[in-house]
């Protein structure tokens, strides 16, 4: 009776050994301090053991291999050696890790936090063997890597949360958490107005009935002003600054334009430094020119916000809801009339 009691007491420590080695060690030391500060209370005491995972992976090792051991010599002491090493192997492998494995590695942090005060009697039993090999491979290995996931893994990782059943992540915040996220790898040559459908005004035109109809009709709240040719742009018009001008004064449309209100960026140009560009100017648009100095187009605040948004903005103000896709319109157009 006794001697069934004790194989059944080594299969269970065995058991214990193999499920938390493995549960600890699939807890990512990275995403429990995470936890931590975002005040999960069952991760503060896994962490202080967690930490130091060289000396728990010794401890849990020390005694799996202990009752491994234990097991196949006493079971030999009751049966023949061919039979015993059957009998043995059988328990171990389903009873001892095939099952609480699985258990372990499925429920980790539940088990891991239920079973942090057995796992500290274990390491205080074997700290004088595990704690030399603990700080051996400690200096041979060094601290445990942090994990560092790249833009695509993390929007891969967003995506699988959306489509799980237990996630609070819905599709717009995918949505807009994926923008952000590849925002910063488009240049402003993607994203702006192309040149060939920019409204454009030349500076010394006079304010009269005419213009004005022409702006309002227009629908731009600000409008670039060029000075000769249109490579050449100076200032940027707000439409608003209009408001409450005597139309008989016909003054030159540079009385009204703002020099400060606009910057220049390269074609070339990442969204994100466009972006700290514009902010830190407190700006809206930006004039994209080449390597040339070639007048391209223009990026604005909007432009940049529909990266990040995932999908096209359009005000009452707006004629053409998309004008890139209009001047390849009116660039397929114009070839063929050619």
């Amino acid at each position: 009776m006794w001697t069934y009691i004790f194989i059944i007491f080594l299969v269970l420590l065995s058991g214990i050994f193999s499920g938390l080695t493995l549960g600890f060690f699939t807890l990512n030391l990275s995403e429990l301090e995470r936890k931590a500060k975002l005040g999960d209370g069952r991760v503060s005491k896994i962490l202080d053991v967690r930490r130091n995972g060289n000396l728990l992976l010794c401890t849990l090792l020390l005694g799996n291999v202990a009752v491994n051991s234990c097991l196949a010599i006493f079971l030999g002491t009751i049966t023949s050696g061919v039979f015993a090493a059957i009998i043995s192997t059988s328990l171990i492998v389903v009873f001892g890790e095939i099952l609480p494995q699985a258990v372990f590695s499925r429920y980790a942090l539940t088990v891991g936090y239920y079973a942090i005060g057995l796992v500290q009697v274990f390491r205080f039993m074997f700290y004088p063997i595990a704690a030399p090999l603990a700080r051996m491979l400690d200096r041979l290995l060094g601290e445990e890597l942090a994990t560092v996931w790249s833009t695509r893994e993390i929007r891969e990782i967003i995506s699988d949360h959306k489509n799980s059943p237990y996630s609070s992540i819905d599709a717009d915040e995918e949505r807009i958490a994926n923008g952000a996220l590849s925002f910063s790898i488009k240049s402003a040559r993607e994203v702006m107005t192309p040149a060939s459908v920019v409204y454009l005004l030349e500076r010394n035109l006079r304010l009269n009935n005419e213009l004005l109809t022409e702006i309002r009709n227009a629908g731009h709240t600000r409008i670039p002003l060029f000075d000769k040719t249109e490579d050449k742009i100076v200032s940027i018009l707000y439409v608003k600054d209009l408001i409450g001008y005597d139309i008989e004064a016909n003054a030159e449309l540079n009385k009204f334009a703002r020099t400060d209100s606009h910057i220049i960026v390269d074609e070339h140009d990442k969204l994100d430094a466009i972006l700290n560009k514009l902010m830190l100017k407190k700006a809206h648009i930006a004039l994209v020119y080449d390597e040339f100095g070639i007048f391209n187009g223009i990026v604005t605040l909007e432009d940049i916000i529909e990266q990040i948004l995932k999908i096209e903005i359009v005000d009452e103000g707006d004629k053409v809801p998309d004008l890139q896709n209009y001047a390849k319109e009116q660039f397929s157009e114009k070839k063929m009339d050619k």
